[in-house]
């Protein structure tokens, strides 16, 4: 009997430590690790590949697949331009005899078609989307992924954010969570969704791509984005591909974190880096564009630019903190509080300004008429100084620069300019006509060490105006050391030549 007992303790135990053992291989899913990823991200004790599934099964019904199309009308070309090799028929009156006799040749109508993505952010039909993906469609629709086609509507869009939200008829659709963008960190899991290549593959189902957030507060710069705000984006190496623009980026909790929109890559093919727009800067926005308002911005006024070393080093400054304030646009907000060029902006409505794109977000998510105080340092002074935000303009133009070679003059410092004729400013797209315009910058001299380069417009040395040739040849003559010049384009700290000039 005692035996027996003893037996049944045994295997007793034995099958309490089977169960124990595979408790606890569950709980931490020695099948399925998941390397460094802790309670933060939410996954309640599932692996890594379950909450892949888990946010496709939740969010992948709220993903659409958007179509577009758009007609456009293109005038048929005169007559003299389809001339075989010149000669009579190029000229006006034969050109006018053509069209009188056989008329104009009628508009050809084109239409072009897009693809992109779009996420359900409420159960009665509004999708957040690109703006870029529907902006200019006439014709727009919507495939959800249970293969339903809806007829969709723009309701707002917003270029400069690039967002829009276009709505479809019905109600109790699949609507996915907005998330908090201003919570990721580097290095944390996302999810991808949207419809690549739909048309091709004829399959309503959105594609899933995993990956972490690589970095935040990236910028792709005016040459790739020209009149959007691309200043402030989330880059992840989860796969974004043609046709995700609009899609979501999600978080492993389901939700969404950011509008996928665009790719950088040489061949225009996913290669590592994809981008999107932080949610939060959609939920600021999302109510306007529903009632289709007018998204208005905050404007400053400045053309404003960061700190280098040498301009911290001029400046006392420990570290490279704050912005340089390069230009003050007539009758702006910035002028009319009296911020002046070369004021150093270290803190804006109580907020720190360690970068440009620190300070155009503040700015522009600031109501028009809205006072804040500025901080800044002039002439190496601190003072404050309280402005009134104004609405931004539209269409505000852009300053560029040209290159030209009209009679320099002798170099200095590794600079050689020239004057600035009402001819050559309309010839070289120069604003203005004060100021001189470098036309050669010597390699490894000091103009070229400081960052000037051919075509820049200086305007001030040393805060003295340069006028004219005459102005500029007195200041250099009658300076030494290390000096300030301010160009068009920003501000630049030339060291003293260790050198005579040849």
């Amino acid at each position: 009997m005692r035996k027996r007992t003893k037996i049944t303790f045994i295997i007793t135990g034995i099958s309490i430590g089977i169960i124990i053992g595979l408790v606890v291989a569950a709980r931490f899913d020695f099948y399925h690790p998941i390397g460094a990823l802790d309670s933060a991200y939410d996954i309640s004790g599932t692996s890594f590949e379950h909450s892949v599934e888990a946010v496709a099964r939740v969010v992948g019904p709220a993903v659409v697949s958007i179509s577009t199309e758009r007609t456009e009308k293109i005038a048929a070309p005169r007559m003299r331009r389809y001339s075989f090799g010149g000669g009579p028929f190029e000229d006006e009156f034969f050109s006018k005899f053509f069209e009188d006799f056989f008329g104009e040749l009628p508009e050809r109508e084109y239409k072009q078609s897009g693809l992109g993505s779009g996420v359900l952010i409420d159960k009665q039909g509004y999708i957040l989307t690109n703006e870029h993906v529907v902006g200019d469609a006439d014709k727009i629709t919507v495939t959800l992924s249970d293969a339903r086609e809806f007829k969709a509507e723009v309701k707002g869009k917003d270029k400069r954010s690039d967002l829009a939200v276009i709505k479809i008829q019905g109600d109790n659709f699949p609507a996915a969570k907005l998330g908090d963008s201003d919570a990721l960190s580097i290095g944390q899991w996302v999810v991808a969704i949207g419809n690549p290549f739909g048309f091709a593959l004829h399959n309503p189902e959105p594609t899933v791509t995993s990956g972490v957030v690589s970095a935040l507060h990236r910028s792709l710069g005016r040459m790739i984005s020209g009149e959007r705000d691309y200043g402030d984006l989330i880059q992840t190496d989860a796969a974004i591909n043609p046709g995700n623009s609009g899609g979501p980026l999600v978080n492993l909790k389901g939700e969404v974190v950011g509008i996928n929109v665009a790719i950088f890559s040489t061949s225009g093919g996913y290669q590592g880096i994809g981008f999107a727009v932080p949610v939060n800067s959609a939920k600021r926005i999302v109510a306007k564009l529903i009632e289709g308002k007018k998204i208005v911005y905050g404007w400053l006024g400045v053309i404003v630019q960061g700190l280098d070393e040498k301009l911290a080093n001029y400046f006392g400054l420990t570290e490279k903190k704050g912005v340089l304030v390069a230009k003050v646009l007539a009758d702006s907000p910035a002028q009319k509080s009296g911020v002046k060029e070369g004021d150093l902006l270290l803190r804006f409505d109580n907020l720190e300004i360690n970068n440009v794109n620190a300070l155009l977000k503040i700015v522009g998510n600031i109501e028009a008429g809205r006072k804040v105080r500025l901080e800044l340092i002039r002439d190496k002074k601190p003072i404050t100084l309280d402005v009134e935000i104004g609405a931004r303009p539209d269409n505000l133009e852009e300053l560029g620069e040209s290159v030209l070679e009209e009679e320099p003059s002798n170099s200095w410092r590794g600079l050689r300019v020239t004057e600035i004729t009402p001819e050559l400013a309309k010839r070289f797209r120069v604003s203005k006509e004060e100021g001189v315009l470098v036309v050669e910058v010597r390699p490894e001299s000091e103009a070229d060490q400081a960052g000037l380069i051919q075509g820049d417009v200086i305007l001030e040395i040393n805060k003295r105006g340069i006028e004219s040739i005459a102005a500029y040849r007195n200041i250099i003559k009658e300076i030494s050391g290390d000096v300030l010049v301010r160009t068009a384009r920003g501000f630049f700290v030339l060291k003293e030549s260790s050198a005579k000039e040849q």
